[in-house]
């Protein structure tokens, strides 16, 4: 898990925790289940108490796109309620989802009584713009290969575990349902740059990939291919 980037949720206190939840309510989603559509009223907001939810935009030819990944203790869809009331991309579950849902006039006037909690918001307010700059930074500065090589760094980081049959050794599974043409979208990459760099990585047995899950199973070749500093770069999943 990444630690410099603790969620909302988490950097309340129990109290502040509880004041949220009861201004709300507790909502589970199932894996895979839709969570909101483009295009929905915004009514509320969530915040994620536990899980991983995917972010998606549909253009308007039909074509969907990943945007980022949530979960953590993020707050997602609070911008919807203040730009236009709709919401502007679809949000399914990844994995098993708890979130509590706030209405927007609700959620702003718990932020203006609790003020740790308004600093936290702040804070992760902040972070999503530094790690907006820093995108834009690494699309100037690196190649699409090594902006995949950093994706899965950071997958890795924040989602993966030991192997499951407990080899010992540097492998590590990151178990997300997530396509080629996803890992390219969250990268920032064309389709075919990422699938001609998956199948050479599988080919030099730096990855595996699976039903629904990659292997990373050399580390140390994949952050030479993420080039310097890997860890310094904040992608938006």
């Amino acid at each position: 898990m990444d630690e410099e980037r603790p969620g909302f949720w988490h950097q309340l206190s129990v109290g502040d925790q509880g004041r949220l939840t009861a201004v709300g309510r507790i909502a589970k989603y199932a894996p895979g289940a839709t969570i909101c559509r483009q295009g929905e009223p915004a009514t509320f907001l969530f915040v994620l108490i536990g899980g991983w939810v995917k972010v998606v935009t549909v253009s308007r030819d039909g074509d969907e796109a990943v945007l980022a990944l949530r979960g953590d203790g993020d707050v997602v869809g609070e911008f919807a309620g203040e730009l236009g009331g709709y919401r502007t991309a679809t949000m399914y579950a990844l994995d098993d989802v708890e979130a509590v849902l706030v209405q927007h006039r609700r959620f702003s006037a718990y932020l203006d009584g609790c003020p740790p909690a308004a600093q936290a918001y702040r804070k992760v307010l902040v972070q999503r713009i530094s790690e907006t700059a820093d995108s834009l930074h690494a699309q100037a500065t690196t190649s699409g290969p090594q902006r995949l090589a950093r994706l899965l760094i950071t997958l890795g980081q924040r989602h993966g575990r030991p192997p499951a049959d407990g080899a010992s050794g540097p492998e590590v599974v990151i178990a997300l349902p997530l396509t080629q043409e996803e890992l390219a979208d969250l990268a920032q990459v064309s389709r075919a740059t990422a699938t001609r760099a998956l199948a050479d990585w599988r080919r030099r047995a730096i990855i595996a990939t699976g039903h629904k899950r990659i292997t990373i199973i050399d580390p140390a070749a994949l952050h030479r291919l993420a080039g310097p500093d890997p860890q310094g770069w904040r992608p938006t999943p």
